[in-house]
């Protein structure tokens, strides 16, 4: 863990993962601290990119996104600059809500939030289908949502 983070920052760091619209005064009461500091040390966090981004959790199913899929791909070949092209592409595509380049059968493995099965299947003709270089893609639909979150863990 970064030296530069007291228990204090700690307690800030919390409290923004649980809610990043917590008012200052609250934080400051429940950090013990002044609201200019509890100002300085959240502007210390993002800057020092402990703190990366501030978003807002939406509902899909409430804006059309019914749909959610896992995707593994394997790759037919890992050079640099296909690799690269691969992520570029991943990032360019809004359906595509989180990709993380893995060790093991796959090379990457994506979560994808689509509108209905045709949206699905039209995202598969964009990403892998078109794609020479996507040797195969396996994909499993969501059933359901259990847990959901990118909390960090057990800080001290």
């Amino acid at each position: 863990m970064n030296d530069s983070i007291d228990d204090r920052d700690l307690q800030l760091i919390r409290l923004m993962q649980e809610n990043a619209r917590t008012n200052l005064d609250v934080l400051s009461d429940a950090c013990n601290l002044s609201v200019p500091s509890v100002q300085r040390r959240l502007k210390r966090l993002r800057d020092n990119g402990v703190i990366e981004k501030e978003v807002a959790l939406i509902s899909p199913g409430k804006l059309g996104y019914k749909m959610s899929f896992i995707v593994m791909v394997e790759l037919e070949r890992e050079s640099l600059d296909k690799l690269n092209a691969f992520k570029k592409q991943i990032d360019l595509e809004p359906r595509v809500q989180q990709s993380y380049y893995v060790t093991g059968e796959s090379d990457f493995v994506l979560i994808c939030l689509v509108r209905d099965a045709n949206d699905f299947e039209n995202l598969t003709h964009t990403l892998f289908f078109e794609n020479s270089n996507v040797r195969r893609f396996r994909t499993s639909m969501v059933m359901g949502k259990h847990k959901i979150g990118l909390r960090v863990p057990d800080l001290p």
